[in-house]
């Protein structure tokens, strides 16, 4: 018999009422995609209702999986640097992923967990619940955070390194919103040049920082 995750979507899973917290209850029951069975916990977006900013990555790592909260690893502690940096407090962002549930692969048991990236089909059924997180919070802008979230909110030919640092306005789920999309913290962590990687980071967020205001 077939379960709710073969339908590939969370829609039944979203409440239509309450705020945040209800929305947090609500997904850490979810099973709209396979996803949800080898994870450990949904890991659901952070932050106030309140947040100006709304940031938008792929999906938990290792370490927020075990947490339960999004960007408390390594690319998470150097984003809110990067933040820091260009003028925009953490405190003040939400944060959040495209897909809220750690997709990994293991090369054998009991090794570390590999983190595997998320197939469209998996960010589009996890689509409903960053539309209602867009919905709850109503950023007056959205930071993508790479490759895998450019897709998730502006389709499948959105390319980071072609639009990156700039501020692009478009319809999303239904809301005109104004994004800057700029690298994953974790490509500044594996790159060669990770110094020159960060300032490039910065200067996307401090483009962010002016579209603010």
């Amino acid at each position: 018999m077939a379960g709710p995750e073969d339908a590939y979507t969370a829609e039944p899973f979203v409440p239509r009422r309450g705020g945040l917290p209800a929305l947090r209850e609500a997904a850490a029951e979810c099973r709209g995609c396979p996803l949800h069975r080898a994870a450990t916990q949904t890991v659901f977006g952070a932050g106030k209702a309140s947040a100006r900013v709304m940031l938008v990555g792929e999906q938990p790592g290792d370490q927020e999986d075990r947490q339960g909260k999004p960007f408390v690893g390594p690319a998470g502690k150097l984003l809110d640097r990067a933040l820091t940096d260009a003028g925009i407090d953490p405190a003040d962002a939400y944060v959040t992923n495209a897909v809220k549930h750690f997709k990994f692969t293991r090369a054998e048991p009991r090794k570390r967990r590999i983190h595997k990236a998320p197939t469209l089909r998996e960010t589009t059924a996890c689509g409903p619940w960053l539309a209602a997180e867009l919905d709850r919070v109503a950023p007056e802008l959205i930071v993508v955070l790479g490759a895998t979230a450019g897709k998730a909110l502006l389709g499948s030919s959105f390319r980071v390194t072609q639009v990156r640092g700039t501020v692009l306005e478009e319809e999303i789920h239904g809301r005109p919103e104004r994004l800057v999309p700029t690298v994953h913290p974790s490509a500044v962590l594996r790159a060669d040049d990770r110094d020159g990687a960060y300032r490039g980071l910065v200067a996307d967020l401090e483009i962010a920082a002016r579209a603010l205001g």
